[in-house]
């Protein structure tokens, strides 16, 4: 990253720039805070996100003492160039509370349980894992693991030359439904072969060209 970005940020009056910190593979929004140009100079010299604590009137690395680290991949300032975004790879959760993400009610304060579109991908990788490691009773996808690599890889199969049928058939709603199943499937295969989602992001962005 190059300090030159410096020169395109409107700090205010107050000498500060609100700053949206994302993750770089899901999307999902992880907090928001705020920088002076010393806490953006260090971002930039470190690599890892840090920001300008304004009730204690110091910088702030994130996860300096939890252990919670953001490594910046990337920041993108914003049109007017009074806010900036921090594109990161979280190293644990954002939000003090626990969560992951400091935006994780709705707007009536309720809790939401299931990802918003863009993250589902990531969303079902972590609960599958989370079934692979736990293994609940009655779950689906932990008697998968259960009956083996074998098996999951069947299921793989299966399901592609399902949803080669109904691409075949030219039916939407067939389409949708087998290509659901097969990236399902898929998502199950990758968590038993050990590759990250990052990996496949990284390996198609390869191809983007």
């Amino acid at each position: 990253m190059d300090k030159s970005i410096l020169k395109e940020i409107k700090f205010n009056s107050d000498g500060l720039v609100p700053v949206i910190t994302q993750s770089y593979y899901s999307g999902k929004v992880l907090m928001q805070a705020y920088a002076n140009r010393e806490a953006v100079e260090k971002t930039i010299e470190t690599g890892f996100a840090t920001y300008y604590s304004r009730s204690r009137q110091q910088l702030w690395v994130k996860g300096e003492t939890s252990g919670n680290l953001q490594k910046v991949v990337k920041i993108k300032v914003d049109c007017d160039g009074d806010s900036l975004l921090y594109l990161v790879v979280d190293y644990g959760v954002a939000c003090h509370t626990g969560e992951e993400s400091c935006f994780y009610r709705n707007i009536n304060l309720e809790k939401e349980e299931k990802p918003d579109p863009y993250e589902v991908f990531h969303a079902l990788y972590e609960k599958i894992l989370d079934r692979k490691t736990n293994r609940p009773e009655g779950s689906y996808v932990a008697k998968l693991f259960e009956k083996g690599s074998d098996k999951i890889i069947q299921k793989v199969g299966e399901e592609a030359i399902e949803t080669v049928i109904a691409l075949k058939n030219r039916d939407r709603g067939e389409i949708v439904y087998e290509v659901s199943d097969l990236l399902f499937h898929l998502i199950v295969a990758l968590v038993d072969a050990g590759v990250k989602f990052e990996d496949i992001q990284e390996e198609l962005l390869k191809r983007y060209k």
